[in-house]
């Protein structure tokens, strides 16, 4: 059962000396209670204490990590069922299935383009996370030289290695080294073996059922093993009998709090079908539908994008807007005598902005001021992008530093507060620049400095 903020309390040091970041163990406690904030951050709390909150107050469906020491995954850690309720916290791990019966080539190909399928928007680099190794043939020595192969090929995936042998699973995870690996996988048959290794290794381990009531069997036995931390494959191979299991098992995790389903899903949409378009679009509706993981046959862009995107759309949080970070952004390489632009940080903006002005070509100083991630008109009536605000910002900024000139563009929906800026920025010269991005590159075209 979950635990209060004043029962939380009770069991912390109770110094308010703010070591946590919050100004008292009260509102400490309020927000480990409301899962905003871990019970590790606080540095004086007792070992007893963080086990005895850690478990009451950990998510209903845990956390699980893989991967190394630079590039790790986090599924699981959710605790709703609609994003509107709350947010969705950790996103679906898209991979790769590699086998040992493939050819070079083929193998090669998949490495190559996990490596080169790679896309950047509003700030956030979109790409697959996961290559899933499997051993197709039985042979050990040919199941580590893959994994091996595949640790050489893609320096940031994480592994998950697929194999009925417990002790093909321990070499794979041995080649993994630091880069620890989701071994795939304990059924009925080899459970006692597999949490063994999984122990062994530290690596999480993933339960093969049958079906959802064999799949709850094997994660009960896993966890009377001491294995805690499980993925979940029901052995759904159809897209109704995967969605209808990633349903239970979430509805089931987060309403009933029913541990043994309390973990994130693995699912197969490369074993559903032959057609790329068809994988695609199961895929899609798992992303959407709770699984933790999902692995396709192969990455294509005209495939992978959308799903990348559809992950993107349904893990933003929905109450706080994307940013990019405040600071001077040099376009097309800029000089002492190149323009000196300036809009918010909404992340939207910034890269309509940025696009249209590298598209432009002419070189250019980029001022982004922070306004919480509002646009400029918001942020402007919120009193986040006024002229003092402004006029700080510029004179912490350094862009004095760097141009000869003093003169600022500021987007045309600004234009009220010209006058306010220029009181507040005696040595400049405020232009009042277009209101539409889109008329950006015409306007620096024409831009002469002002005399």
């Amino acid at each position: 059962m979950a635990l209060t903020g004043i029962q939380i309390l009770k069991m912390l040091p109770k110094t308010n000396c703010g070591d946590c970041g919050i100004p008292t163990c009260l509102a400490f406690g309020m927000k480990v209670a409301a899962g905003q904030i871990s019970i590790e951050a606080c540095p004086h709390v007792s070992e007893e204490a963080k086990a005895t909150i850690g478990e009451a107050s950990a998510p209903p469906i845990r956390t699980i990590k893989f991967g190394g020491p630079e590039s790790e995954i986090a599924l699981g850690g959710e605790t709703c069922l609609y994003r509107h309720e709350k947010r969705f916290e950790h996103p679906t791990g898209i991979g790769v299935l590699v086998a040992t019966d493939m050819a070079a080539d083929e193998i090669d190909g998949r490495i190559q383009r996990f490596n080169s399928l790679r896309y950047e928007r509003v700030g956030v680099m979109l790409q697959a996370d996961i290559i899933a190794v499997k051993d197709a043939s039985g042979d050990e020595a040919a199941f580590v030289a893959l994994v091996e192969k595949v640790l050489d090929g893609a320096k940031d995936a994480k592994l998950a290695l697929m194999s009925g042998s417990a002790a093909t699973l321990a070499a794979g995870a041995k080649a993994c080294g630091e880069r620890k690996p989701l071994l795939y996988g304990a059924t009925a048959d080899n459970a006692e073996e597999m949490a063994k290794v999984a122990q062994d290794t530290g690596c999480p381990l993933a339960v093969i059922g049958k079906n959802l009531d064999d799949a709850i069997a094997v994660s009960e036995q896993l966890q009377k093993a001491g294995c805690k931390d499980l993925v979940i494959d029901t052995g759904a191979r159809t897209v109704r009998a995967a969605f209808e299991d990633n349903v239970v098992a979430r509805r089931a995790a987060i309403a009933k709090k029913f541990k043994p389903l309390g973990f994130p899903t693995i699912t197969f949409p490369c074993e559903m079908t032959d057609d790329p378009l068809l994988e695609a679009m199961v895929a899609s509706v798992l992303i959407a539908k709770y699984a933790g993981i999902v692995i396709l046959s192969d990455l294509q862009g005209d495939t992978l994008f959308p799903l990348l995107l559809e992950r993107l759309n349904i893990y933003t949080d929905p109450q706080r807007p994307m940013v990019v970070e405040e600071d001077i952004y040099p376009i097309n390489g800029p000089a002492e005598d190149s323009p000196v632009v300036i809009t918010c940080n909404f992340s939207l903006t910034y890269f309509i902005v940025s696009g249209e002005i590298e598209g432009s070509k002419v070189p250019t100083w980029l001022l982004i001021k922070d306004t919480e991630g509002l646009s400029v008109l918001t942020a402007w009536a919120a009193g986040k992008f006024g002229a003092d605000l402004i006029a700080q910002f510029m004179k912490k900024s350094g862009i004095e530093d760097k141009v000869k000139h003093r003169e600022l563009i500021i987007p045309g929906y600004l234009a009220t507060i010209k006058g306010e800026l220029e009181e507040e920025l005696p040595d400049w010269t405020i232009t009042i620049g277009p209101r539409e991005a889109g008329h950006l590159p015409s306007f620096l075209k024409e831009w002469q400095p002002a005399a």
